[in-house]
């Protein structure tokens, strides 16, 4: 096809014209890159903008564009962070998703996914830059950022960190494995490789400080940058004299031997270790001097630091490709520095740091003090009814005194299953629904204690007070409720589980429930009246940041499989499915995420563990100003009424009523396979209030799919009229073990 120069000129002239009017934006893989070097997230943007978050999804993902005002707000951000951040001339290997992996052998390079950068052009070596079996040798990066979580103030302006630091330049980790030549290398994140020259741990941790310009800027401006991490092959173990595998006792013991040489070898160049010693996560140390930190974490797959059942086969990955999933990981939520639950934790601290510097007192000096909003840096006593078993609170309980439900707290998941009806029996099909994200759901907008709990008799109930409440809910009646205004729905109480028992037991008489459990009762349309309280009225929003980070980490991770946030329920089940199976390692780290997610919620009420503990005993945790039992039952409470609301609110609208609900899954009998089989939705528009297919926090996708004939069969098989389907729905094995025979 040809074109008359007449033709030509005005094509371009259009093109220029439409430039100049504003109405050509960046491609969308810029977008994305501008976005991330400024720190900024996708929900800081939407705010801005005044759009929602799927909307700013959809824009960077080239699926839609903005229009009107909105277009030139965007491009104006645009341009604005293009002046500020312009590409490299190099293009860098730094982005945060799942770029092209580096060719290193033996494992394939891989096409890249939407939305990710560039690959590198290979480039001259420079010193301490190794080319590896074919490999281009590439450029430490030039201080593209990590993206952060911007907070408080900050959000929807700008990150909280200048966007260039270069003593992190080359990423916040690096893989330590030994080539066939004897060579140690260190792979970083963007396919990165350095030589390694160290010959001992503690050389090795003297060349991650002093060289190798490794670690993360702080989430939050009172906190502290993030440790380098040293990932440890089998190779690099044998090179520095340590066993691949633990012992059967140094694995119950989580660590090896204090007599060992390299910990010997730490001890002579004065570098110190935790408490937990030289295990699968450790951590190498000398006590701070001033604001510098000189800290190494350790990290070493073959010792179980990488659980397989969040990690799956990561610890047996290529060093490039495991550097790539704990790079995306670190750049998204943090870097690890543990367990997924231990790094859940963490990060509640490093986005609400205990202390931070106070203003210049008469003398010109800053000291520390408590940073507003966060846990401070000491522990508090829990109140007596939510302390667990054993704690020292309860000490002087006789031995075998059984606490019931007007002495303890127990704010759990559901476990709840009945037997179906004659007319869910005539249906074909059994069909689970799973909410996304359940607990991180739970604790978004969550008000929490901050501080000491007060003691209150008989008090008025304040839903806006978090606490722990003794309170008899016993005339709660489910079969006449309140789900709206002046909106009454007639039920068939039977068919539900109570709300405020994880089994689903309707409550006898009074007990303790935490300040959301109380408050639903009171949306029911039922009046309370609390014999006593614990209540904290220092509290707020402490999980915000916290759900926040995680929720974008998620996103953006289900984003790179194709799983998109504005996606229509029919195409969102079809891009679910399967998804785990189009590319292995953003799967992986979904399921860490998710693990991030549990595992941060379990730690806030951590038990004792080969302490040599003894009840009414201390133990480690209860040390930690994390160790807040009633921000757990806080958040399970919250998670469970949310349940329990959006299975009401079905109830209310289609007369079909759960069969089955195992903590965040719910089993409904359906004529058809699919949950859009009874899921109210209308023109494409789901139930108010009810379950909406989806995948942000919240909202549900499919389980699976059994057989009415299965669900039955099973039941009578086990003599478990009441077995929860919800447990096996997904793949339906069921096994002996499961049911207790």
């Amino acid at each position: 096809m040809t074109h008359q120069p007449d033709e030509l000129f005005s094509a371009v002239d259009s093109l220029l014209a439409a430039v100049d009017g504003g109405t050509v934006l960046p491609a969308p893989t810029e977008r994305v890159r501008l976005r991330e070097a400024a720190g900024l997230t996708q929900a800081a943007v939407a705010q801005a903008l005044g759009v929602r978050v799927p909307s700013i999804t959809a824009w960077e993902a080239g699926r839609a564009e903005p229009k009107g005002e909105r277009l030139e707000a965007y491009r104006r951000l645009l341009d604005g962070l293009a002046h500020r951040y312009p590409q490299p001339a190099s293009p860098p290997d730094s982005n945060p998703g799942f770029p092209p992996s580096p060719p290193a052998p033996p494992a394939p390079s891989r096409p890249g996914l939407a939305g990710t950068g560039p690959q590198s052009m290979p480039v001259a070596a420079k010193p301490g830059v190794m080319q590896r079996s074919g490999q281009a040798a590439r450029p430490a990066r030039t201080g593209t950022p990590l993206s952060r979580q911007p907070t408080g103030k900050a959000a929807g302006r700008g990150s909280v960190e200048a966007a260039d630091d270069l003593r992190f330049e080359n990423g916040p980790l690096a893989v330590i494995d030994v080539d066939t030549d004897g060579q140690v290398l260190a792979y970083c994140v963007g396919g990165l490789v350095l030589d390694v020259p160290a010959k001992s741990i503690p050389a090795l941790v003297d060349w991650t400080l002093k060289e190798a310009q490794l670690g993360q800027p702080k989430l939050s401006g009172p906190g502290k940058d993030a440790d380098p991490l040293l990932v440890l092959t089998e190779a690099a173990l044998e090179r520095y004299g340590l066993p691949a595998a633990l012992t059967d006792e140094e694995r119950l013991a989580g660590r090896i031997p204090e007599g060992h040489k390299v910990i010997k070898q730490l001890a002579r160049a004065e570098w110190k270790l935790t408490k937990r010693g030289f295990g699968p996560w450790a951590r190498i140390y000398r006590p701070a001097t001033g604001s510098e930190r000189a800290c190494v974490q350790l990290c070493i797959p073959s010792w179980n630091a990488l659980d397989s059942r969040h990690w799956g086969e990561a610890g047996q990955l290529q060093p490039a490709e495991l550097a790539r999933i704990l790079g995306v990981y670190s750049s998204r939520v943090m870097t690890p520095r543990g367990s997924t639950a231990v790094t859940g934790l963490e990060l509640m601290t490093a986005l609400h740091p205990p202390t931070r510097a106070s203003e210049p007192d008469a003398t010109g000096k800053r000291h520390s003090e408590h940073n507003p909003g966060s846990l401070g840096k000491d522990p508090v006593d829990c109140a007596p009814c939510e302390a667990p078993d054993g704690h020292p609170l309860l000490k002087d309980l006789p031995r075998f005194h059984v606490r019931g439900p007007e002495e303890k707290l127990f704010e759990e998941a559901y476990d709840w299953a009945r037997p179906m009806t004659d007319a869910e029996c005539s249906l074909r099909h059994l069909v689970g629904i799973d909410v996304n994200m359940a607990f991180a759901a739970g604790a978004n907008g969550l008000v929490v204690g901050l501080g000491v709990p007060t003691h209150v008799n008989a008090p008025v109930f304040d839903p806006k007070l978090p606490g722990s409440w003794l309170v008899d809910l016993s005339h709660v009646d489910l079969s006449r409720v309140k789900i709206g205004k002046d909106k009454w729905a007639d039920l068939d109480a039977s068919l539900l589980p109570s709300p405020f028992t994880p089994k689903g037991e309707r409550p006898t008489g009074p007990a303790w429930y935490a300040t959301p459990t109380v408050a639903y009762a009171v949306e029911l349309g039922y009046d309370v009246r609390p014999i006593e309280a614990y209540v904290r009225h220092d509290n707020g929003r402490y999980l915000d940041g916290w759900y926040n980070r995680l929720r974008d980490a998620y996103l953006a991770t289900m984003a790179d499989l194709g799983v998109g946030a504005d996606l229509p329920p029919e195409e969102f089940l079809k891009a679910m499915d399967g998804y785990r199976q189009r590319d292995p390692q953003p799967a992986i780290v979904v399921s860490v995420i998710k693990a991030t997610v549990k595992g941060g919620i379990g730690k806030l009420r951590e038990r004792p563990r080969g302490e040599g503990w003894k009840p009414g005993q201390p133990w480690r945790a209860l040390a930690r100003p994390t160790w807040r039992p009633d921000i757990r039952a806080a958040v399970i409470s919250r998670t469970r009424i949310n349940m329990h609301r959006k299975i009401v609110k079905h109830a209310a609208f289609t007369g079909q009523y759960p069969v089955a609900i195992l903590s965040d899954c719910a089993v409904y009998a359906s004529d058809g396979p699919s949950p859009l089989d009874f899921l109210p939705y209308r023109d494409g528009k789901p139930l108010p209030g009810g379950f909406k297919l989806g995948v942000n926090p919240g909202l549900v996708k499919w389980e699976g799919t059994q057989s009415v004939l299965w669900g039955e069969g099973v039941r009578e098989q086990f003599n478990a009229p009441e077995l929860n389907l919800a447990r096996y729905i997904k793949d339906g094995t069921v096994t002996d073990q499961d049911t207790g025979e």
